[in-house]
């Protein structure tokens, strides 16, 4: 790439470093209100911050983006990386117990939605922390649906646009249309957002736990203002409120974006919203069942339960009602199973996606067809469309590359000193971006506060690689994308 690209990616990314920093207020504005120190941290981090990436911002003003896909590789990847380092600074300035790799650590949790997290004591921490947490989530959320929808198709990744339900004659068209989504986008987010702040509110929550918890639902990120998570409310009827807005996050947010914008319902027959929907049922009832067999708890509690905790884990949202590894062997080796699946394409879930499992599914009956009858002809289809080969090699490629990552990350929390079920979990869990693993480490009951810091250097990175896709990160990391 030209000196020009570089120049342009460090604009964009600059720009977004000085509204990020000046977000920041608003936590300094929450301590100062409740009284706490704390609201210095922020002010000065915001002022240093917002001048560095403004000074950066007028020193390559002169640099118009040229859009390629090289430039949009290296873009996604500059900004994920400034969002995660600025998001860091007020973390660590306002935790002298964190140090700076255990900062990045959470910094990096919050912007990919994942909720793994290294503080402890949240019941006790200042207001303005435990607001600067959720709004990188949420703030992480608006940025991973823009990413599924907008950019991956583009980058040709295996993402797959709700666009192409419209059909288009230029690109301008094209661009137009995606404005007028954004916007759609963004509003619905808020929405929906305020929507289940208002439910929690309803339902126990104080004003301040209901905003918190409805921005990093509608993130389907997970970090919670109290160590015990949902536990410490004890409440059924909270734990279904966030269990319904949980699965909807966790749907394609094409479904309402075309709604709101074209008033069609079409999108609602995209085959991944009937497979997320069917393996959360399925498995929340035979859990539950499990559940009520094996310990003695009313089905109707075990149910609330099961699907509350297996909602999470499948929108990779990472909340916790109880310790569900303590229910028995099957509890513990669906939840680790589930770790794997995630949400929709076009959400804020992440985890492999159920469009993948979508288009696996289709290719396998071909190829057995054509081991039976060699000379016979057969397309893929999703829905009812045609899948290309491109999207098709994708997909597989993506998945034996999460595969093959899984392996060498286990092995080198391994190779770090931690057991089997600790490398194994922690690193599908950061893959996945769910939060907690399994085990009585990093388990729903447990946190990453007594990981080593290369240890969560390792999984702070394969947090990112798992939020961006995987294949996004590697293409960057290549030698042959430096080559002119």
């Amino acid at each position: 790439m030209s000196p020009q690209n570089y120049r342009s990616a460090i604009h964009i990314a600059s720009i977004f470093g000085f509204y990020l920093s000046c977000a920041m207020l608003v936590p300094a504005f929450a301590d100062f209100y409740s009284g706490d120190d704390d609201w210095v941290v922020f002010a000065r981090s915001s002022f240093f911050c917002g001048g560095f990436f403004a000074a950066a911002a007028f020193a390559t003003r002169d640099a118009p983006p040229q859009l390629s896909r090289k430039m949009g590789f290296l873009l996604v990847n500059l900004l994920w990386l400034v969002f995660s380092i600025v998001g860091a600074v007020p973390i660590w300035l306002a935790s002298s117990e964190l140090n700076i790799t255990q900062a990045i650590f959470e910094s990096v949790s919050a912007v990919t939605t994942t909720g793994s997290t290294v503080i402890v004591g949240l019941d006790h921490k200042a207001s303005g922390l435990l607001l600067w947490r959720s709004m990188l989530q949420w703030f992480g959320g608006i940025g991973i649906v823009a990413l599924g929808l907008f950019v991956m198709p583009f980058l040709r990744v295996g993402g797959i646009s709700f666009l192409r339900m419209e059909s288009s004659d230029t690109n301008e068209k094209v661009f137009a249309r995606i404005a007028t989504f954004m916007r759609a986008f963004v509003v619905i987010y808020v929405v929906i957002t305020l929507t289940c702040a208002v439910a929690y509110h309803l339902f126990g929550m104080t004003q301040f736990d209901a905003l918190n918890h409805a921005m990093t639902t509608v993130a389907t990120g997970g970090f919670s203002t109290h160590d015990a998570s949902f536990g410490y409310y004890d409440s059924l009827g909270l734990l279904w409120a966030s269990t319904f807005f949980m699965t909807l996050c966790s749907l394609p947010f094409s479904v309402l974006i075309l709604f709101a914008v074209k008033r069609s319902t079409s999108a609602l027959k995209d085959p991944q919203i009937f497979v997320f929907i069917a393996y959360l049922v399925v498995t929340a009832v035979a859990l539950a069942a499990y559940h009520r067999v094996a310990n003695g708890v009313a089905f109707g509690t075990a149910l609330s339960h099961s699907f509350f905790n297996l909602a999470s884990i499948l929108s990779t949202s990472g909340y916790a009602s109880q310790d569900y590894t303590t229910w028995g062997s099957f509890a513990v080796v669906l939840a680790f199973f589930a770790t794997f699946a995630g949400g929709c394409s076009g959400s804020t879930a992440g985890g492999i996606k159920a469009y993948r499992f979508v288009i696996i599914a289709g290719a396998v009956r071909p190829l057995i067809t054509q081991i039976l009858y060699p000379n016979s002809v057969t397309t893929v289809r999703y829905g009812g469309a045609a899948v290309d080969a491109e999207l098709q090699r994708a997909v597989f490629l993506f998945f034996a590359v999460f595969l093959a990552l899984w392996a060498a990350g286990s092995l080198a929390m391994a190779a770090l000193g931690y057991d089997l079920m600790t490398s194994a979990s922690a690193v599908i869990t950061a893959l996945s971006n769910v939060g907690p693993g399994v085990g009585p480490v990093i388990g729903p009951a447990g946190n990453f506060s007594t990981l080593s810091d290369p240890a969560l250097a390792v999984l702070s990175v394969l947090m990112i690689m798992g939020r961006l896709e995987v294949m996004t990160v590697l293409v960057v990391m290549s030698p042959f994308f430096w080559k002119s």
